[in-house]
């Protein structure tokens, strides 16, 4: 797995031209339902975050690609979802993953809304749960809504460490320190009024859900 990170990290910085694009079809790759699995991005993106704190490689334009193959990954995930329904868990690749999607399933049924914006951090569950998600039929303004801002938040979050590492904590007070604080603090910001409301709208998918809930008991 090193190796194959090492060599990634050295195509890229060879093909700079090609870097965004490159790492965004990487991560579509990764936020793909069983393809993900196998696909190391997140560590290959932390090396990226390197480079770009080295002045090796351009932040914003490999920022963009990686939150559009990000967001584009978990729609094709989504809607691949929502044509297929619930028989898709029992075919071809993803029957051989049932321990992963039903971990998703119990994921969402939790969280809802919620989980599609905290699944983006846990990797285990980061590609199912899009999937997941559309076989449960979930609004799809709501999912694109959750899709777009976890994205906007975990591509920074990824590069950060990397970037940090090869900035040194003493070159932080220059332009590009000034950059990383500005990406980090509209992260954090964006983080905590979109958790707000997703939490908002999960809660009242929550409520909803119990008032059916209680009228098919009365009816019952």
């Amino acid at each position: 797995m090193d190796q194959i990170l090492a060599q990634a990290s050295s195509f890229i910085t060879a093909e700079q031209a090609w870097a965004g694009p490159i790492l965004g079809l990487v991560i579509l790759a990764e936020s793909l339902a069983v393809v993900g699995l196998a696909v190391p991005a997140t560590a290959l993106m932390v090396g990226i975050g390197g480079l770009i704190g080295a002045g090796t490689l351009d932040g914003w334009p490999i920022l963009a690609w990686c939150i559009l193959g990000a967001v584009v990954g978990d729609a094709i995930s989504y809607f691949a979802g929502r044509l297929l329904g619930p028989s898709v868990c029992h075919r071809w690749p993803l029957r051989r993953h049932r321990p992963a999607v039903a971990r998703a399933r119990l994921f969402f049924r939790r969280y809802g809304v919620v989980s599609i914006f905290l699944g983006r951090f846990l990797g285990p569950i980061r590609s199912t749960i899009p999937l997941v998600a559309g076989i449960m039929m979930m609004s799809q303004r709501r999912f694109q809504f959750a899709n777009v801002a976890s994205a906007l938040v975990w591509v920074p979050v990824m590069f950060a460490p990397g970037y940090a590492a090869a900035r040194g904590v003493a070159d932080l007070g220059g332009f590009d320190g000034e950059q990383l604080l500005l990406v980090v603090v509209v992260a954090l910001g964006v983080s905590i009024l979109v958790t707000g409301v997703i939490v908002r709208l999960a809660t009242g998918d929550g409520r909803r859900a119990r008032r059916r809930g209680d009228a098919r008991t009365e009816r019952a």
